[in-house]
């Protein structure tokens, strides 16, 4: 990959931490009594909209998630991981592809909102379309185990430690190395916590033939209903938390071929300091 290409793909990762951010922040905001406001990532985007500078701010993160975009396709078609040809890796490049199709939208969002379009009625127009055919029912219980796979995926790779596989370690100093473990740990968690109450009210959704898919939104309204407001702040900063890895992760991508296989292969391993 040449240096251009690998610096809009880092561009892509910052871009998407900066939207976590924002969610994080705007929520626990909320969720402490400070202003803000539960809020996805089409949120974030209109809230951006609303501030000084916000078209120029719009027009940037959006070419930042295109950014993201192009790394997550090159993900899927280029195989730099080394996937095998089997179910397993090929699942792995179809969530990558998935990915990069989502983004994709939200960078179209970003890029409509900065020329003044995407008004509060165009949140869910994508999903009111998917839901509104004869099979929305199977589709959300599709969609809802999807999330639920995910989920369970990021919470996995919290507790392993895989996360650092997507990070080059190298050069790291002692700080740097202990902001990762400790934001990509919690971060993931904290996001894998919210992609399973997705996942839940998306299935509860679609058992009971109501055809919706639970956005972020849902999740966090649905924390603050069963478990109060402090559990939703501590939930928004680990998303906060997610976005400060992934700016980690942009500064330090394991974005080569040779970089990726060495981590998935254990290199990652050697280069492991002790923190305790």
């Amino acid at each position: 990959m040449s240096s251009k290409k690998k610096n809009f793909a880092r561009f892509g990762m910052a871009a998407k931490g900066a939207v976590y951010c924002i969610i994080g922040i705007l929520t626990a905001l909320a969720a402490f009594g400070q202003g803000g406001e539960q809020t996805g990532g089409k949120g974030a985007l209109k809230y951006l909209a609303e501030q000084s500078y916000g078209q120029f701010l719009l027009i940037v993160l959006a070419v930042g998630l295109l950014g993201y975009v192009f790394w997550r396709f090159y993900q899927s078609f280029a195989n730099p991981n080394g996937f095998e040809d089997n179910p397993k890796g090929y699942g792995k490049r179809v969530a990558f592809f998935i990915s990069g199709l989502l983004y994709g939208g939200l960078a179209f969002y970003s890029f409509k909102l900065a020329f003044g379009g995407g008004g509060s009625g165009d949140s869910k127009s994508m999903t009111g379309s998917l839901m509104s055919g004869s099979n929305g029912d199977t589709i959300a219980i599709i969609i809802g185990i999807g999330m639920a796979i995910k989920a369970v995926y990021d919470l996995y790779r919290a507790y392993s430690g895989k996360f650092r596989e997507e990070v080059e370690e190298t050069g790291m100093d002692h700080k740097e190395q202990k902001l990762l473990i400790n934001a990509g740990k919690f971060g993931h968690t904290a996001r894998g916590v919210v992609i399973a109450l997705m996942a839940f009210l998306t299935l509860r959704s679609g058992l009971s033939s109501g055809n919706d898919i639970g956005t972020q939104t849902d999740a966090f309204s649905f924390i603050q209903n069963e478990f109060g407001s402090f559990a939703l702040g501590i939930v928004a900063i680990g998303l906060v938390g997610y976005g400060v890895y992934m700016f980690i992760k942009a500064k330090y991508p394991a974005i080569s071929v040779a970089s990726l296989r060495n981590n998935n292969s254990g290199g990652h391993g050697k280069k492991t300091i002790d923190l305790k």
